[in-house]
């Protein structure tokens, strides 16, 4: 079964880069540009494992967004990662060539860059898919 990192991100990327509220707010980006916007949120690592049945191929997939901000304080991260689970929490995700697409957030952390202007939050959403039949 072919992976589903890359249409999961398109999926991702495109319910993030078009939604006016967060754009607002923040820069989406694959790959930030230099010098870097801020704030920005910015695709990370992805960590796929299959979760295949008798009649079902499935995949699980750990995808790591990370919210970049020199807000000083959280507030400004807090308000973005608000945007995210509006966005992903447990909302309904077209990923092509799959189906019975799951999403929620997992767990984030807010900390301090070792740069002290810069706040960091990586935020893990799962995603639970099976391939078309």
């Amino acid at each position: 079964m072919a992976t589903a990192a890359w249409p999961i991100q398109q999926a991702i990327y495109q319910r993030l880069s078009t939604d006016p509220a967060l754009t607002a707010l923040a820069t989406v980006c694959d790959e930030v540009p230099e010098p870097a916007p801020y704030p920005h949120v910015a695709f990370g690592e992805f960590i796929e494992e299959r979760l295949d049945t008798h009649d079902n191929q499935g995949l699980e997939v750990a995808v790591i967004l990370h919210i970049w901000s020199k807000y000083r304080g959280y507030a400004e991260t807090a308000r973005i990662l608000a945007h995210l689970d509006r966005l992903l929490d447990r909302q309904p995700l077209t990923v092509v060539g799959f189906e019975d697409v799951s999403v929620f957030r997992e767990h984030h952390r807010m900390m301090r860059d070792p740069d002290p202007d810069i706040r960091h939050c990586p935020v893990r959403y799962r995603v639970w898919l099976s391939k078309e039949t």
